[in-house]
Parts: structure tokens; sequence; C-alpha cells
């Protein structure tokens, strides 16, 4: 039986080498829904992030993942029920593509060596879905930046969890393949898997999310509906600049007012 999925944080706190990076926040996350997270570079995106995925421990509050204490749950169960993208990740992987993209079948493997026929073939419908599946036997660290990002995201698709806690998931897409993505993302929101994503293009923010978290620089948040956050205002006081709001064919765009 599938169960669905929230993670919800209680009264978090999160700070990192000095810095608070949020007070008290309280936000559920739940089936069907995705969320975008805003702010500015340094703004602790990225370790809040972290901490949602259970891979930084919070100052105070707690990480609630199904009604229960994240840090409480291990990595193994944590991860039949989250994917988590990063930005980076330490080391080198010297494999194929598609040895990279098993790694997201992990968690659910039964087998003590290998991965099974069923393994490979989500492995390659995720690879599919990235239009990776003709590099499927390079090697990874022959890939340019922007296909190592579809591999990795491939390999969160791989992973087949109820949430997916995606860093910067753009970074290093084209703008053919950002829109790719950013379908994808779709797809798995229309199955009610819910998704949270840092982003810094607002436009992708209107278009495909409905809950924002915004994280200021002293360490104020807000979250709430896109629709009700996403205005000059707001984005001004989060970005530290003027801006200037234009309609193009019905959608509203902010651009820096220089």
């Amino acid at each position: 039986m599938v169960f669905e999925m929230e993670l919800q944080t209680n009264n978090l706190t999160v700070s990192m080498g000095g810095k608070i990076i949020c007070r008290d926040l309280d936000f559920a996350m739940r089936p069907g829904e995705c969320w975008g997270v805003l702010g500015q570079n340094g703004a602790g995106k990225t370790t809040l992030l972290r901490t949602l995925a259970g891979l930084h421990a919070p100052q105070a509050g707690a990480v609630n993942l199904d009604g229960k204490p994240l840090q409480a749950q291990s990595r193994h169960e944590v991860a039949r029920s989250l994917a988590v993208l990063l930005q980076s990740e330490s080391g080198e992987f010297w494999g194929s593509v598609l040895d990279y993209v098993l790694l997201g079948r992990f968690p659910h493997r039964t087998a003590l060596f290998g991965y099974s026929a069923a393994d490979e073939a989500i492995a390659q419908q995720a690879l599919a879905q990235m239009e990776l599946l003709p590099l499927a036997q390079r090697p990874l660290n022959t890939l340019s930046g922007g296909e190592r990002q579809r591999a990795a995201m491939a390999q969160a698709l791989a992973q087949q969890t109820r949430g997916y806690l995606l860093d910067e998931p753009l970074q290093h897409l084209d703008l053919r393949h950002q829109l790719q993505a950013m379908r994808v993302f779709g797809q798995l929101k229309q199955q009610g898997k819910a998704v949270l994503m840092v982003l810094h293009d607002t436009l992708w923010a209107q278009r495909c999310c409905d809950h924002l978290l915004l994280l200021f620089p002293d360490g104020r948040t807000l979250h709430g509906a896109a629709h009700e956050l996403l205005t000059r205002d707001h984005l001004e006081a989060l970005y530290q600049c003027p801006l200037r709001e234009l309609m193009v064919e019905g959608e509203r765009c902010f651009v820096p007012g220089v």
C-alpha cells in the first residue's frame, strides 16, 4: 500500500556558520503540491533543503516525515520516501550513466548483489524521461555539465519516492531542457507527489509552483500561495533591489529596475 507523504516543520530554526537561516518555521508539504524556495545567494536555501532532508541538524525545532521525527528514522527508510537532488556531489563516479542512475534504486533493492531487471527498466525509463537513453553506456565523467545535471535528475526519478527535494534543478540546463525538466516535475505533481525546488527564475516559480517559501537575508520567512507572494513588493524586499513588473502575453515578469 502506498501512503501519502507529509513533510512538516515545527518551530524550525536553522543556522550555518553563525548565520540564522530561518526562525521558528512552521510549514507542511503535502501530496500534489509543488513548492518553490526563493532567496538571495547565500540566504541559506541549500542549508534549509539539507535540513529538510535530514542532512543538516537544526538549531531548534524539528522536521517530521509522515508524523515521525526525521532524525529518528534510518537513512534507508527516509530514502524510500524522499529523493534529494543536491547542487554538487563529493568525489567522482567512474561508472556509466546507467550505473549512476541505478543508484537511485538502492533503497528499494532486494537482491544482495546487483540490481534486478525491474530496477534496470525503471532506470532506463528515467533516462528516457531526461532524454539521456542514447548515452546510457557512456562514462558519466565524459558528460557535459548539463547532461550530468539531467543524469542526476534521472537518478532521483529512478528512486520513485513520494517526495522530491531539488536544489537548483535547472542549473547548467539550456532553455529547452529547462522546459523539459519542469514538465517532468509537473507530471510528478499530477501523480500526487510532493515537490520542493530551489529556484532563481521567478517566471518558472510562477508557472510551476503553487506554493512558495521566501528566505529573507535576516532570517525571516514567508510562505503561502505562490500567486499571493509573487508581487513586486515581496520580491524587492527579498532581493533588496528595485524591480520592474512587466506583462508579456498575459504573464507577469520581474526584471531588475535598471
